[in-house]
């Protein structure tokens, strides 16, 4: 066995990675880019190196530069995680010459299925079954055109070489096929530098349904069962689940042997996953292989009791697989969580900013959370914005999803937007509760899962308003105990006055909406009143910032996070974002869509849609902004003109710059 490795990734798959390590005696080797100088699997590994400045092309994906960090701490091995340098041939072929072990599969299996084409050859001939369509060689539009007409409408075109939802274009009908074709090949050339395409019969409601599949060095290969990820955005996986719902237990013994004999065709090694999709009827077809340890392994680890990382390094090491494929057996049922900072409502669009609140649910048996983020840390605009993988656990299907739901409650998360409220609706949502799946489950479930947005609920507002008078006794308890005279009345914030109670408004925006609320002080309690209503309320400071509210005859106990002027308010698993209004400071906004638009997060201006002097309508695309692997389209809040760009095509912007000045009529 190894005693050194390194981890050539971040995030929470490097902290996983060294969880495993460290409970099995290997040391490991953290490398890192300047961003993440003090991140979470830098504290963790016993060494780390650093790679380069924040982009991942000038650290992270540089193989010379973790080959020479090997040499210089003396790691035998390298695990690669998933994405960056994990799928890559030539740094698997690069680490074998060096005398370097690479925890994943030989070059050549990586090189076999990297080409979509290429690997549903293969399949072909160890007869795993195939979505019908066409891969051959022949890329003569004619000849593509007569394919699709014989597969038979609507069929998928799809980049050979493509991947995370780039180069695919569906088509209704015969006609639409030579554009579409078109504008495919156009798209794949410019993402993965190869036109190559091929067709295939599109599936209607599909399930995303993979196998989990091992391979030592000694011939032996078993499959882990099966992980249901149909719950997609953007062609990316937000919820799985192990096993899926309503597998019978036949075609999970077909499709596990189909893994197997995809494994065994190309000689794997290792982890690696086989991904189906799947007809509501049951039947089958191969999609692709991902040569890699999944993002979601957590929810096989929880079914069958093993570390699959552990597997990796024996398997890597030349030992053979921990168990037999009848030694194998499913317990229970796991769902996973990706909890990410970003912005459902506006299209999942990635969020950065301090992690000032980060309170994860307790862990137990039934309770997992897998993360690379520590409260204070910093989700950056310069890799993937996961802030954790919330792993559950029960006996039954129902009693995993009653978990999720508590666990998601319990999750606090201040200072950036994240994707928990949206989670939480989905695990709630009846077609998943039902397990009425297919990957267009959030677009056929939008109106429950994008509800109009609503009003912060009244007692969300009490518990503000009493965290703001919480935090001020507080506040004046430790400035009496730092002054020359604690007891002086002076410092009291009980409201006292000779004759009339003390009264005063506390306000905050909702939004657009301005909010006061009238407080009268009495004795220790308050009285305050929100739009005419009146309550009664007491409060008591917990630990932290937690606290318990009285408001009349009902107790609660709250969080109330300040950042600036920005609250947010968890209160029995929802959470609340207000801002603390000071009249002191309130100035007229005036027209809201004068003045210029702004960066939502740090990029790259990629394009200019329109011309200065151009008068648009609302929702006309203006510009491009390139920022964390994703393309975001910045368009008019409303009728107007555009004055002027601030930024040329190729600059860089800083998060909050203004964009563009823009009149509205």
């Amino acid at each position: 066995m190894f005693t050194k490795i390194l981890i050539a990734n971040r995030g929470e798959i490097a902290c996983r990675v060294i969880k495993t390590a460290r409970r099995m005696g290997i040391r490991t080797v953290a490398v890192y880019s300047e961003a993440d100088a003090n991140a979470r699997h830098v504290r963790l590994a016993d060494e780390a190196v650093l790679l380069g400045p924040a982009a991942a092309r000038e650290s992270y994906l540089v193989a010379e530069r973790i080959i020479e960090a090997c040499k210089r701490t003396g790691a035998q091995a390298v695990h690669p995680g998933y994405g960056f340098l994990s799928e890559n041939e030539d740094f698997a072929e690069a680490l074998a010459a060096n005398g370097i072990a690479f925890i994943g599969p030989p070059a050549a299996a990586i090189r076999a299925m990297g080409s979509k084409s290429e690997a549903k050859k293969l399949m072909g001939a160890a007869s795993v079954p195939l979505t019908p369509g066409y891969h051959g060689d022949d890329q003569t539009p004619a000849l593509l055109h007569r394919e699709a007409d014989a597969i038979g409408y609507p069929v998928l075109i799809k980049a050979a070489a493509g991947g995370g939802g780039k180069g695919m274009r569906l088509v209704e009908q015969s006609a639409d096929f030579p554009d579409a074709l078109a504008s495919c090949k156009r798209e794949a050339i410019s993402s993965f530098g190869d036109d190559h395409v091929l067709i295939e019969k599109y599936i209607t409601r599909p399930r995303h349904v993979e196998i989990q599949v091992f391979a030592d060095t000694l011939g032996n290969c078993v499959y882990l069962f099966e992980r249901d990820c149909s719950v997609q955005r953007r062609h990316q996986k937000v919820l799985e689940e192990a096993p899926a719902p309503g597998m019978p237990e036949e075609r999970r013994r077909q499709m596990g042997e189909a893994a197997v004999a995809a494994a065994q065709a190309v000689g794997y090694v290792g982890a690696g996953t086989v991904e189906f999709i799947a007809n509501q009827d049951g039947t089958f077809y191969f999609m692709e292989m991902n040569t890699r340890l999944q993002v979601e392994h957590p929810v096989t680890e929880m079914i069958t009791g093993q570390d699959l990382v552990e597997w990796q390094l024996r398997v890597a090491a030349g030992e053979p697989l921990p168990l037999r494929q009848e030694q194998l057996q499913i317990r229970g049922h796991a769902l996973e969580a990706r909890i990410y900072a970003e912005d459902a409502s506006k299209g999942f669009l990635p969020a950065t900013g301090r992690l000032v609140r980060l309170a994860p649910p307790a862990e137990s048996l039934n309770v997992r959370v897998d993360t690379g983020v520590e409260e204070g840390d910093e989700i950056t605009p310069f890799y993937d914005p996961m802030i954790a993988k919330l792993i559950v656990w029960d006996e039954t299907r129902d009693g995993a999803l009653a978990r999720m739901r508590q666990a998601l409650a319990d999750y606090q998360v201040a200072g950036l937007t994240t994707n928990i409220d949206f989670l939480s609706r989905l695990v709630a949502c009846p077609a998943f509760a039902g397990a009425d799946l297919d990957t267009g489950l959030i677009e056929r479930q939008k109106d429950f899962l994008f509800p109009a947005a609503q009003p912060v609920p009244r007692d969300a507002l009490l518990v503000a308003t009493v965290g703001e008078l919480l935090w001020e006794q507080h506040q004046a308890k430790l400035a009496a105990r730092a002054s020359g005279d604690p007891w002086s009345p002076w410092h009291a914030r009980d409201g006292w006055r000779m004759n009339l109670s003390a009264a005063r408004t506390i306000s905050f925006r909702d939004g657009e909406t301005l909010v006061d609320a009238q407080v009268r002080y009495q004795r220790d309690q308050w009285r305050i009143t929100i739009a005419g209503q009146s309550t009664l309320a007491r409060g008591r400071k917990l630990e932290g910032d937690r606290f318990a509210v009285e408001l009349d005859d009902r107790r609660l106990i709250a969080s109330v996070v300040a950042v600036d002027d920005k609250r947010s308010v968890f209160l029995q698993g929802s959470t609340y974002s207000l801002l603390r209004d000071d009249p002191l400071h309130r100035v007229d906004a005036g027209d809201s869509h004068g003045g210029g638009l702004t960066a939502p997060m740090p990029g790259k201006v990629v394009a200019l849609l329109a011309q200065p002097g151009q008068k648009v309508d609302k929702g006309t695309p203006l510009l491009i902004l390139e920022a964390m692997k994703m393309e975001h389209t910045i368009t008019a809040p409303a009728a107007g003109t555009v004055k002027a760009f601030c930024y040329a095509a190729g600059e860089q912007v800083a998060d909050g710059a203004a964009l563009v000045e823009f009149e509205g009529e």
